[in-house]
């Protein structure tokens, strides 16, 4: 009885302890089986680093993130969201593993979420409108300070050879340089024009010693004259015949109380602020460029590609970039801070970065752009 009662309580310790150890084995493997679920990437941005067109989502940025995945072997789920701003969020508060999109590395955002190496390099850019050249704008070159200033001192160079001349020639060659103040300078600055231009009609002439020693000076220095007025009304004709008088803003100073759009959340909000306190921050670019086309805003301040791609799918807006650059930024992906995944997504962005993955898939997105304004990636 007592071997029988002995046998029955081993064979429930058996049982137990098997029963326990699958119970651990269960425990241990929920940590592998949470850490083998999707990658939960959200992706923010304008085109063309996310080009949303249902059901697919595609872009430069994307499609960094799917070689890098790909040679990673990770499995993700690409969770659209509404803004760059409240994506930012997301992540901080842990309800994302990674964000990708056109999203710039900024000092402020740092202090929240974590970035990898830039995979982008862009630069902040005008956009303004575009309109024909007035014929005040064709004539205004012809008034600049430079010009002016040519002429200026050419007629004062004059005046004072004139004087010169006549005071030699007044006694001796009277005939030609009259006497009289009025006259007699009036002939001597026409001696000076004529040589000056080197036409030389020989209807003025001094005959004194003096008088050709100031004459063969002032030729001398009507070369150097010449050659700086014709540079001078050179430039000016240049600049009236193309039309780039019309440009407004030349300079991040010219920005100064611009009406400015930018969209909202982007890190182009904190360099405006820096050239200009009438700023208008809007949900979208195409938002942006409303504005300016409605005559509400001056400019719109975002990043160049994307204001690139954007007038390349609406050619028939009546709008310009220009060539004033407010500052470079790097794109990078976002993560959260202290994330496993920062330092092998820094190693194979950099690896692509070095055999050119980066730039291919770039130049395939921004094959529209001239080499001579192309943004390459890093």
């Amino acid at each position: 009885m007592s071997v029988s009662i002995f046998r029955v309580r081993q064979s429930f310790a058996a049982k137990y302890n098997c029963l326990t150890g699958v119970a651990v084995a269960l425990v241990i493997s929920i940590p592998t089986l949470a850490s083998a679920a999707p990658l939960r990437v959200g992706v923010a941005g304008s085109a063309p680093f996310v080009v949303s067109k249902d059901p697919e989502t595609n872009g430069i940025s994307v499609e960094v993130w799917a070689e890098v995945a790909r040679s990673q072997n990770i499995e993700y789920e690409l969770i659209p969201q509404s803004s760059v701003a409240n994506a930012l969020d997301v992540v901080e508060q842990g309800d994302l593993d990674l964000l990708i999109g056109p999203i710039t590395i900024t000092a402020q955002r740092l202090q929240k979420v974590d970035f990898t190496q830039p995979y982008f390099s862009t630069e902040i850019a005008v956009l303004t409108t575009s309109e024909d050249p007035s014929i005040w704008s064709r004539v205004k070159p012809f008034f600049e300070t430079a010009v002016l200033t040519s002429l200026g001192v050419l007629v004062i160079l004059m005046f004072v050879v004139g004087n010169l001349v006549w005071l030699a020639e007044r006694n001796k060659n009277s005939e030609q340089f009259p006497k009289n103040y009025l006259q007699g300078v009036g002939n001597g600055m026409w001696f000076a024009l004529v040589t000056l231009t080197t036409v030389g009609y020989g209807d003025r002439a001094p005959v004194t010693r003096l008088g050709r020693f100031i004459a063969g000076t002032w030729m001398v220095l009507a070369l150097v004259t010449v050659s700086s007025l014709t540079a001078g009304l050179a430039s000016a004709i240049t600049i009236a015949l193309s039309g780039d008088s019309t440009e407004r803003f030349t300079s991040p100073s010219s920005l100064q109380n611009a009406r400015l759009a930018t969209v909202k959340g982007s890190s182009s909000v904190e360099v405006v602020q820096n050239y200009s306190n009438r700023v208008q921050e809007v949900a979208t670019l195409a938002d942006a460029v409303k504005l300016l086309s409605a005559k509400s805003a001056d400019a719109v301040v975002f990043d160049r590609p994307a204001m690139e791609y954007y007038l390349t799918q609406n050619p028939e807006l009546n709008v310009k970039l220009t060539n004033l650059s407010l500052g470079t930024e790097l794109y990078g992906f976002v993560l959260p801070i202290d994330s496993p995944l920062t330092k092998d997504l820094n190693i194979e962005l950099r690896l692509m970065s070095e055999n050119g993955s980066l730039k291919d898939i770039a130049n395939r997105w921004l094959s529209y752009i001239s080499e001579d304004t192309k943004n390459s990636a890093i």
